[in-house]
């Protein structure tokens, strides 16, 4: 065990602090805190787009696309998968796009400004799976290098 000591003589607080080594039980529960997702106070996980990149291009994490069809068809990212909000709007999800959501990876959510995507993640979050609704839509995850489908 190692023992640490701080002073902070203008205010005459002292602080001592115990350090042990972690138990392999404490370690194993911090790599499954890892990646736990985190929101903003708005909603928009405060995972950076270069990790969404990485995780994407790796299939640990899938993208979403939750535009309408015809915004789709002027545009989308070659990695997304298109499920139209308009028909998860209800809570129910059409046999036909059940299995573009898989519930072991995380799912990031994106939309044109991402507004969208906090009304999907909320008409989605009691089905069990790791919704992440992106605040950048589609224009800025391009620009963050997202590639764009032929």
């Amino acid at each position: 065990m190692m023992r640490l000591r701080f002073a902070l003589s203008a205010t005459a607080l002292s602080l001592t602090v115990l350090l042990s080594p972690p138990s392999d039980q404490m370690l194993l529960h911090a790599e499954e805190k890892k990646d736990a997702p985190m929101f903003t106070e708005s909603g928009h996980t405060v995972d950076d787009l270069t990790t969404v990149k990485e995780k994407v291009s790796a299939m640990k994490a899938v993208l979403l696309d939750i535009r309408e069809q015809d915004e789709w068809e002027e545009g989308h990212l070659k990695a997304a998968r298109l499920v139209p909000l308009s028909e998860v709007k209800d809570g129910m999800i059409p046999e036909k796009y059940l299995a573009l959501l898989p519930k072991d990876r995380p799912i990031y959510l994106h939309c044109r400004s991402g507004g969208r995507v906090l009304k999907c993640a909320q008409i989605l979050k009691d089905k069990g799976f790791d919704l992440r609704p992106l605040k950048a839509g589609y224009e800025k995850l391009v620009e963050a290098g997202f590639e764009k489908a032929e």
